[in-house]
């Protein structure tokens, strides 16, 4: 009589072990950060906020729609400051503006566009940030 072999029904992946414990084709957040510009002087480096495509009820804008709607100002996140940024004690006197990680309000075309990876960010002048807001998203201009 010949015996079945059983066949494991479990659906459990093989444990698979890696050198050095780093994932084989995924790079790491330090790579991302080293193609970033550093600021020198007075400038930071933003990165504008994009609005969503699709609205709360579920409307997709067209690209259009969404640079109408960001026609007056733009909302970014400061990824870096210069070593100059706010040092000014004539001009600034109550100290800097913003810093690091604060969502930002400046002109639409202000400050220098380079384009990284099919993004952009921009190279603002200290003196050219506006206010700042604690969500960009709270930030709605009209149509």
């Amino acid at each position: 009589m010949i015996q079945k072999e059983q066949l494991s029904t479990s659906k459990v992946a093989p444990k698979i072990s890696l050198p050095n414990k780093e994932l084989i084709g995924v790079q790491s957040i330090k790579n991302e950060s080293a193609k970033l510009p550093i600021p020198t002087g007075w400038r930071l480096l933003v990165l504008p906020f994009k609005q969503k495509e699709k609205t709360k009820g579920g409307i997709i804008m067209t690209d259009e729609a969404i640079d109408r709607s960001q026609v007056a100002s733009t909302c970014g996140v400061v990824l870096r400051m210069g070593p100059d940024c706010y040092r000014d004690k004539e001009r600034y006197p109550d100290g800097p503006w913003c810093k690091e990680k604060d969502w930002v309000i400046f002109a639409r075309y202000a400050g220098s566009r380079i384009k990284i990876d099919g993004g952009e960010v921009r190279l603002l002048n200290d003196d050219e940030v506006l206010a700042t807001v604690d969500d960009p998203e709270e930030i709605f201009h009209e149509m």
